[in-house]
C-alpha cells in the first residue's frame, strides 16, 4: 500500500492534477482540484474517483486515510509502488 498526501481544492471550474507542492513542513504534497463541492463528501467522492481514473486502479483501490474534512488528505492505494504512483501522476 502507498500513501499519497493530498491538498484539496473544491469547487473548481473542472477536474484537474496541478503537480507537486510542499506542504509548510517541506513534505511533497499533490494538489488536485475538483468541481464537486465539499457537501456531505461529494469533494472526497470526485478525488478518489479522479485519482483511481488516472493511475488506472478500481476505485476500490483508493481510499481516504485522513482529512475528511479538511483540505490537506491522506489517501491509500493498493496494489501500486510510491514508485509507479509517481510515474502515473507524471505522465503526460
Amino acid at each position: 500500500m502507498t500513501t499519497l498526501a493530498i491538498k484539496l481544492t473544491p469547487g473548481a471550474a473542472s477536474d484537474r492534477i496541478d503537480g507537486w507542492d510542499v506542504d509548510p513542513d517541506g513534505r511533497p504534497v499533490l494538489k488536485v482540484r475538483v468541481r464537486a463541492r465539499p457537501v456531505e463528501g461529494e469533494a472526497n467522492a470526485a478525488l478518489l474517483k479522479l485519482l483511481a481514473k488516472t493511475l488506472g486502479v478500481p476505485k476500490s483501490a483508493v481510499s481516504l486515510e485522513r482529512g475528511g474534512q479538511s483540505r490537506l488528505k491522506r489517501i491509500a492505494i493498493d496494489g501500486l509502488s510510491p514508485d509507479e504512483v509517481r510515474d502515473r501522476l507524471s505522465a503526460p
